[in-house]
């Protein structure tokens, strides 16, 4: 039977801690662990996130009954441990009864599963996918622990007012609330207005505990937090950090709370972003298992970002720089390549391709009798490059990190089997503004759990010298390109906003840069459909948020 006496106090430890996609164990081992902290500090019950068991999103994971199966068998062998006297769990897990697999989450206390309750609502739109995979369960009350009525609304069911009124409406006297919701920029403040809108219409107060860790393209930012009643701040636990936080909550009338809770400040801006990118290219490489990785570090703004995330995430005795010059490149760039690597502390070596690329051109030279050399021999470099640094990646296992920006993905500015080899992306979804002004944001600050060094780490002359691809004599990417500033803004407005070319004009950009714009964009989805995963930090990333035909005739009027 479950608690009938209602208590006066309780004791709710959060654990915005990190779990992996598919690794049941592991997940298993970091709530034990979590559990015997929560215990430590005197907690009556310790929560999770969304999906913890199975980690999350699992996608089409859960559909395997062998993987149903044994997220249960955990979670029943998760529960007899709490036979054991120390805190009890609220754990979510892929639940499959009677045919159809549900996103549960499960009260263990007393050494049994003590409740159980199922997502009501299921989003299906940007990255989320979960119609496809779960089945939504019923509207439903709270359930009773020491005889206090919780609800539990699973993240996208306190997006809209039913499932929260239901619990209001049977006797619910405090929501805690699990999340699997990734990061974006500005994502803080949307959860809070939407947190203050359920406790608006149910004055229940509200644990909102969510995710941490990267997954794939996600990055989830955690930034769990709790609200009174009364709307007021009770709890707020840093963004990309894992922590068990001790919250005691008192009953006060009719109402719970929150008396003793950390209380931090969550870095947003650019600040945020940067510390996603090194996050999620940190759990890519290491929940994966590569041993390092490599890349290309051309002298550029991008490569030089990227040689830095990956410093910071990895630590720069698993990162190796390699430097692969032709003809066109600068002596410029050598030293701006150089310096850069020496300020990371990475290894760098350089490889002339001139051998390689010189061997295409002769084995094609009678085919391409009688044609001008263009794009085919510029993208021939590029492609070597590609070759090069795979070959590196295979003969020693580590990653081959990609570097190309937004920007240029958005119109196809890059090379198909060349640049765009890779294994994963941390500036997939940063627009070449945003790289510079990121430039200059690490040579300023370090994030948290950063691992490279302090102070400036990117050379000045590589954040302000005029970009190039130096695939050709005097080549500057604004030959082929608008000002990046431009650029950035037709492409924000086509790509997040769904902007027409009516809006944009409007907006002051000129029609003829428009749809050269838009005209790039979309003949450049068979490119992108092809290009390796990246972090998501925009409202709508390429991939998982933004999903074109490859073939679409279609062109605004």
């Amino acid at each position: 039977m479950s608690d009938t006496r209602p208590v006066d106090r309780l004791v709710i430890a959060l654990a915005q801690i990190n779990s992996t996609v598919g690794d049941i164990d592991g997940n298993l081992a970091r709530i034990r662990e979590a559990r015997a902290k929560a215990h430590g500090f005197g907690a009556d019950l310790v929560m999770f996130s969304e999906l913890f068991i199975s980690g999350y999103p699992p996608e089409d994971l859960v559909l395997k009954p062998s993987f149903q199966d044994a997220c249960r068998v955990a979670c029943e062998n998760l529960a007899r441990e709490t036979a054991d006297g120390g805190p009890a769990i609220l754990v979510g897990l892929p639940w499959g009864e009677l045919g159809a697999c549900y996103n549960a989450y499960a009260l263990l206390a007393h050494g049994r599963i003590e409740a159980m309750r199922f997502k009501v609502d299921l989003p299906n739109y940007g990255v989320f996918d979960e119609k496809r995979v779960f089945r939504a369960g019923p509207l439903q009350g709270p359930i009773i622990f020491k005889g206090v009525r919780i609800g539990i609304p699973i993240c996208e069911d306190i997006w809209g007012p039913d499932p929260v009124e239901c619990i209001a409406e049977t006797g619910g006297e405090i929501l805690l609330v699990p999340n699997g919701s990734p990061y974006w920029e500005s994502k803080s403040s949307e959860r809070l207005s939407v947190v203050k809108a359920r406790i608006s219409e149910t004055h229940l107060p509200l644990i909102y505990l969510n995710q941490l860790g990267g997954q794939d393209e996600l990055v989830f930012d955690g930034a769990t937090f709790a609200l009174n009643a009364d709307g007021t701040l009770a709890c707020q636990l840093p963004a990309f950090e894992a922590i068990i936080a001790k919250t005691v909550w008192e009953r006060r009338g009719d109402t719970f709370v929150c008396v003793e809770a950390p209380k931090t400040q969550v870095i947003e801006g650019d600040d945020a972003d940067y510390t996603a990118c090194m996050l999620g290219l940190r759990d890519y490489v290491e929940k994966i298992g590569f041993p390092g990785v490599v890349l290309g570090l051309s002298g550029g703004v991008d490569s030089a970002l990227c040689a830095a995330l990956a410093v910071d995430a990895l630590g720069r005795e698993k990162v190796h720089a390699v430097m692969l010059p032709y003809r066109y490149t600068s002596q410029e760039s050598l030293i701006d390549a150089k310096a850069c690597a020496t300020a990371l502390g990475l290894r760098y070596d350089i490889v002339p391709i001139a051998p390689a690329v010189e061997g295409f051109e002769t084995l094609l030279a009678p085919m391409f009798a009688g044609t001008a050399p263009g794009l085919t021999e510029e993208n021939l470099q590029s492609r070597t490059r590609g070759t090069v640094l795979m070959s590196i990646s295979n003969k020693f296992g580590s990653m081959l990190v990609t570097t190309g920006n937004k920007s240029e993905m958005s119109v196809g500015y890059a090379t198909i089997y060349g640049d765009m080899n890779g294994g994963f992306n941390p500036i997939k979804d940063i627009y070449k503004t945003q790289v510079f002004r990121l430039c200059h944001l690490r040579n300023r600050w370090k994030p948290k759990g950063a691992l490279g060094p302090d102070g400036e780490v990117i050379p000045y002359n590589i954040i302000v010298k005029p970009p190039s691809a130096e695939l050709r004599e005097n080549q500057k990417d604004q030959d082929s390109l608008p000002p990046y500033d431009i650029l950035d803004g037709i492409l924000e407005g086509l790509v997040e906003k769904d902007q027409g070319v009516a809006d944009l004009v409007a907006a002051g950009y000129e029609e003829p840069t428009i749809r050269r714009v838009e005209r790039l964009l979309y003949l450049a989805e068979y490119k992108r459909r092809q290009s390796a995963p990246g972090v998501k930090v925009t409202r709508r990333n390429f991939g998982r948020d933004r999903r074109y035909p490859i073939v679409n005739g279609f062109r605004d009027r």
